[in-house]
């Protein structure tokens, strides 16, 4: 039999062996990690009762990560993010370019929730204008990408490849 299913009795590597051994599982249908761990096995087993580590934790915080938490607790509703477009910037990618001009202009002379508000409404004007000018309807997103496509394609002339 292949030992107990349950995750508290034995680990995930003596329950794959007894499978392994009781010919439930195949050598050859072994997990791909069952070799990797025979060789480099861990210092402690990691079964289910072992104590966690107690190691201090590590505060790795940058400093546009305060701006954005800021923009986000004070704007829930930002809008949806098209993760596929490489080419322009989220909108939070933008506020905290903003954030830190209008930071560089007053050189620490204003507070931040002066530079907090006007950086929203620079933001708020380029939004704007970007909508100005991006008017972009479905249509014309639909002929743009065939128009990708019908560029990408290879074009190859039959007769050019029987061509003795």
């Amino acid at each position: 039999m292949a030992q107990s299913r349950l995750e508290k009795i034995g680990t995930i590597y003596t329950r794959v062996t007894g499978l392994i051994k009781s010919g439930a599982l195949k050598w050859e249908d072994r997990p791909l990690w069952y070799d990797i761990y025979e060789a480099f096995p861990p210092k402690e087993e990691p079964k289910f009762d072992r104590p966690a580590p107690n190691l201090p934790l590590k505060n790795i915080f940058y400093e546009e990560d305060k701006i954005r938490a800021v923009f986000h607790k004070n704007n829930k509703n930002v809008g949806t993010t098209n993760f596929l477009d490489s080419k322009h910037k989220t909108i939070t990618q933008r506020f905290i370019q903003i954030y830190k001009t209008v930071e560089a202009q007053y050189d620490g002379t204003a507070s931040d929730s002066q530079i907090y508000q006007e950086a929203i409404d620079l933001l708020k004007r380029d939004q704007e204008s970007r909508k100005a000018e991006d008017e972009i309807s479905l249509s014309s997103a639909f002929k743009e990408a065939q128009a990708q496509e019908s560029r990408d394609k290879v074009k190859i002339n039959v007769s050019d490849i029987f061509k003795e």
